[in-house]
């Protein structure tokens, strides 16, 4: 299953790669903000530490990789000014089969050839060669990486979350700074908000993305990708990538939570 923080470098880093050359002229406004609605954030529950849920954030993201076998979905990659005027757009199937073989393919596209060819085309072809391990970066969500301070419990829609504030241990372009919402049942990540740790380019002025996840059977998958870029002369572009009709296939073998693993799990998941 591909890592929370690997779609996040790709969507970032790519989008210097393609935006900073853009031949673009929309003027700039205010972004309208359009994520979803979050409740008021509230204390977290007794005896509970950022330690103990990142924990427990790792041992349930490597059980769920296990079980996952295989999924396919519906990609929609846009890029548009901060109005609505879209530039670029390619839909296509996204097919995944474990451990980390991807496949593309393009059902249609419109818009600008030019920014297909400069940012969405590398994004697309990034993440394949990285999930078959073609290029690597150290940037999975991890004590190694960030410092993570827990913020209090928040509802995200129907989940109630856990929110982490993330601080990167180094200031690389690969990581961010930002917080994370993490589900208190299935320690799952729910959301994620932030900037690069980095400044990415001379081009970028400024960079920032939101992520959403949605559950699809006893899974995780991102739902909605947008990355507000500011880019020096050419105002401000934004990139959404949509995840839809999800079809998943699990593994054969499917191995319970150890009663070790149930105990920790029910201590900290608690009365919501």
């Amino acid at each position: 299953m591909v890592t929370t923080s690997t779609q996040i470098r790709f969507l970032i880093a790519v989008i210097v790669i393609g935006l900073g050359a853009l031949p673009l002229c929309a003027e700039s406004s205010l972004h309208q903000d359009s994520e979803q609605r979050l409740a008021i954030l509230e204390p977290v529950r007794p005896g509970v530490t950022e330690d103990q849920i990142v924990r427990e954030l790792l041992t349930h993201n490597e059980l769920r990789k296990s079980r996952l076998a295989a999924y396919a979905s519906l990609r929609t990659y846009r890029v548009a000014d901060v109005k609505g005027k879209v530039h670029a757009e390619e839909i296509g199937r996204m097919d995944f089969h474990a451990p980390d073989k991807k496949t593309f393919v393009v059902t249609s596209e419109g818009g600008s050839g030019l920014i297909r060819h400069l940012a969405l085309n590398p994004l697309i072809a990034s993440e394949i060669e990285t999930s078959s391990g073609k290029e690597h970066h150290d940037s999975a969500i991890a004590p190694e990486n960030y410092i993570f301070t827990l913020l209090g419990e928040q509802q995200v829609g129907r989940y109630r979350c856990f929110v982490l504030q993330a601080a990167p241990r180094r200031k690389e372009k690969y990581l961010f700074e930002g917080k994370l919402w993490i589900d208190a049942q299935d320690y799952a990540v729910v959301r994620i908000e932030g900037r690069p740790a980095k400044k990415l380019s001379f081009w970028i002025e400024g960079a920032e993305f939101v992520r959403q996840y949605q559950k699809i059977g006893t899974f995780w998958l991102p739902q909605r990708d947008e990355t507000l870029v500011q880019v020096r002369m050419y105002g401000e572009k934004v990139l959404t990538i949509d995840h839809q009709d999800y079809v998943v296939k699990e593994a054969q073998s499917k191995e319970p939570l150890s009663p070790a693993a149930e105990a920790r799990t029910v201590a900290l998941i608690g009365a919501n």
